[in-house]
């Protein structure tokens, strides 16, 4: 490993490339640690910290965002808007016919989507930017020094959070764009990743802190202070076990065989070769679990907000049962949960993959699947096996999603989740996720000036 290391530093091209991505990464880590001037720090830790369930949910969504919301930040806002507003033309392109048509026109068509995909960003970061600073000052989290003595914050000052909030996601947005272009991986997702694994020596801190020294056996569902040596031995066979499957539904995938059709000229023969059509087991890759979870959180908001414990009326009685329902932990949670899962990851890849378009483009490369006739009855094939491997990938990722509420639940304990975080959900997924595709592109750059890629055994 270390002498492969050595060849990727000796490439100069490559070099640079993750220098320059390291030094990117480096700068949102810095801007995610410098709040806003308007926000008392100090209050909105105690009010999170005093929150319990509606803390966990913003810990949920500082995941899918590359933020803290602890503490508002200038990248208060994360890349969340611009994955939004990504999703949304993407969606879009599906049933409009002027999308549809630039999509299809290579890569200027690409080039005008992204540029609308940019104006849409700013647009949602301003929205969002002037939501959440109003939210603030409901909670009075304002920093005493700028506001007036109602509390009231000065319209200057208001404005100013906002355009911070929004140039700071808008500034993640062409980081991003310059990993990709000039740096190595994708740049929205090695920020997300980024975020992510800087949560993991916090959580690595409190599984120390709660480990028992004198052992003292599996404690199932314990909620006591200590934790036994078992218990991490078995949290890192799970962990072992869970990246092993991860990877390997990641890059599973089912070939259909095909073949092209011959062509004659004089005495040579042309084509007739088989190849195959590669179709990924879990197509829709990370998307659901971020879909089902968003799904879920805002009834889990709604009823975290308006439970007040009050038994004695019916309303009281009536958001208390809800809340009781959407709880984490809950049965009913998880049933929501899996469901969820399954139908967004039809309905992804329903939107991402077309046979009718494969089928075309089989049909026009003078390719066939042989025993299925070219064009509709090609399509339908090309359909009914998406379907069918479409539900083994369903099945993995709803048993990656539950797995960190099952190991809070029985393992680490339920204050822990963020350690319970990283044996599945969506942080493991979109870790393991952005590091296959780092190491392929890594390999790419090996293989191209003709060295064995990173993965490979030398002699």
């Amino acid at each position: 490993m270390l002498s492969k290391l050595r060849v990727i530093f000796s490439i100069p091209e490559l070099r640079r490339k993750i220098l320059l991505t390291l030094c990117l990464l480096a700068v949102y880590r810095i801007g995610w640690w410098i709040p806003l001037p308007i926000v008392d720090v100090e209050k909105m830790r105690a009010m999170w910290s005093g929150q319990g369930m509606l803390s966990q949910l913003m810990a949920q969504v500082s995941v899918f965002t590359g933020t803290q919301f602890e503490t508002l930040t200038i990248f208060g806002l994360g890349i969340m808007p611009y994955i939004s507003a990504s999703i949304i033309f993407q969606l879009l392109a599906t049933v409009w016919a002027p999308l549809e048509k630039l999509q299809k026109d290579g890569e200027s068509g690409r080039k005008k989507i992204n540029e609308y995909t940019r104006y849409a960003t700013v647009g949602i970061c301003f929205f969002q930017s002037f939501f959440y600073v109003r939210l603030i000052g409901g909670y009075n989290l304002y920093n005493s020094a700028l506001t007036d003595s109602d509390g009231h914050l000065a319209w200057g000052w208001f404005l100013t959070a906002v355009m911070v909030m929004t140039a700071g996601s808008t500034f993640l947005m062409w980081l991003g764009e310059q990993i990709d272009e000039y740096g190595i991986g994708n740049g929205i997702s090695m920020l997300i990743m980024a975020g992510i694994i800087a949560n993991l020596p916090a959580a690595l801190g409190r599984l120390w802190s709660r480990l028992n020294g004198h052992g003292g056996g599996l404690r199932l569902g314990t909620d006591s202070s200590q934790l036994g040596v078992e218990v991490l031995i078995v949290l890192i066979a799970l962990f072992i076990a869970v990246v092993v499957g991860v990877i390997y539904i990641t890059k599973g995938q089912r070939r259909i065989p095909t073949q092209s059709a011959k062509h004659i000229k004089g005495r040579r023969t042309f084509g007739g070769t088989r190849q195959y059509l590669p179709l990924r087991v879990n197509q829709a890759g990370v998307m659901p679990i971020i879909f089902a979870s968003s799904l879920l959180m805002f009834p889990q908001v709604i009823c975290v907000a308006l439970d007040k414990g009050d038994t004695t009326t019916s309303w009281g009685v009536f958001w208390s049962f809800w809340n009781s329902v959407f709880q984490r932990q809950t049965f009913s949670y998880i049933v929501l949960f899996i469901v969820g899962i399954y139908f967004f990851c039809y309905f992804w890849t329903a939107v991402t993959f077309n046979p009718k378009d494969m089928a075309d483009n089989l049909k026009n490369y003078g390719s066939f699947i042989p025993g299925y006739r070219p064009g509709s009855t090609t399509s339908n094939y090309l359909e009914k096996v998406m379907v069918r491997i479409t539900y083994v990938g369903a099945s993995f990722l709803a048993v990656i999603a539950i797995l960190p509420n099952v190991i809070s639940t029985t393992l680490v304990g339920s204050e822990n989740y963020l350690l319970a975080g990283f044996f599945g959900g969506t942080s493991l997924l979109i870790v393991v996720s952005v590091i296959i595709d780092l190491v392929d592109k890594i390999d790419s750059h090996l293989v191209m000036r003709n060295y064995k890629g990173l993965l490979e055994k030398t002699k």
